[in-house]
């Protein structure tokens, strides 16, 4: 994953939250909390692989949302409820990024070891 395909991501979770019937506010809300994500796996992956999946799901009473799934194969999260706290940084910013991105979005899963993590978020529709 490089700088430029931070556009891209942004680009797909837009059209995908307006393909699934996301107000603008819910759109916007999915795409900030995804592009803070993949703008992790730049930050923190140290240069190893990511990856981003973006795709529509549709849960109870055939309510639409959108999922996307962040994964890298960097070094991990070491402490999964500090990372969640508002203000904890190991890389000097300000400690907002997972906070507010799990703030963001209607579900949040993540998925750390020493092998890499993986995070995935949902947005549903109103």
């Amino acid at each position: 994953m490089a700088e430029a395909d931070l556009v891209q991501v942004r680009q797909l979770l837009r059209a995908e939250s307006a393909r699934a019937g996301l107000g603008l506010v819910d759109q916007t809300k999915l795409i900030t909390a995804g592009s803070e994500l993949a703008r992790n796996i730049l930050t923190y992956a140290d240069g190893a692989r990511g990856s981003v999946r973006i795709h529509q799901v549709t849960g109870q009473r055939g309510r639409l949302g959108v999922r996307a799934t962040f994964t890298d194969d960097g070094p991990g999260i070491d402490d999964l409820d500090r990372a969640l706290t508002d203000g904890y940084s190991t890389s000097g910013g300000l400690g907002l990024g997972l906070p507010g991105s799990k703030r963001l979005v209607d579900e949040m899963t993540i998925s750390s070891t020493s092998a890499g993590t993986t995070v995935v978020i949902v947005k549903w529709a109103r």
